[in-house]
């Protein structure tokens, strides 16, 4: 049975299950900083990134958020194209297929608008399906879904709500 890190099994979780893509980037984060920066972790964070972006926009004013997703996906797809198609117990070749038509779609969105739609994160590991079930069962759902941070060096104090 391969061993899996529990913030990224997390992340598929928050990612797949709950689409908060707010924590998925918050969680994994936290190994991608613990992993030396690996390029393959802030990759895969990015996609959550741009994804959360487009869907919810950003609590500044004027934030463009089309343009944001549109950056993130950009560069989480620089990251991750040098990887097999088969990476951490996920088909990741299909993620990078799915990531690159959805910028193709947010490079186009001023003339073919869309609403957002989720990207699913497909697991082929059995021992990583597992792993994912198993924490689902004890990872609650954040609801409602957090907008800002609340852990690591970007929280901020609470003021009688969410951060952010």
């Amino acid at each position: 049975m391969t061993f899996y890190e529990p913030k990224y099994v997390a992340f598929l979780i928050y990612f797949n299950r709950d689409r908060d893509y707010f924590e998925c980037h918050e969680v994994l984060e936290e190994l991608w900083l613990e992993r030396g920066r690996d390029p393959l972790y802030s990759g895969l964070l990015q996609v959550a990134v741009a994804l959360y972006h487009f869907r919810n926009g950003s609590v500044t004013p004027g934030y463009d958020k089309v343009e944001g997703a549109r950056k993130m996906m950009r560069s989480a797809l620089a990251k991750l194209s040098g990887y097999p198609g088969d990476t951490l117990g996920i088909r990741l070749d299909r993620l990078i297929d799915d990531a690159r038509l959805y910028l193709e779609r947010l490079e186009r969105h001023e003339q073919e608008p869309f609403a957002f739609r989720p990207i699913e994160i497909e697991i082929v590991d059995p021992s990583l399906r597992e792993q994912v079930r198993l924490a689902a069962e004890r990872i609650p759902p954040n609801v409602p879904q957090r907008t800002g941070y609340s852990r690591g060096p970007k929280a901020k104090p609470e003021h009688g709500g969410d951060a952010g």
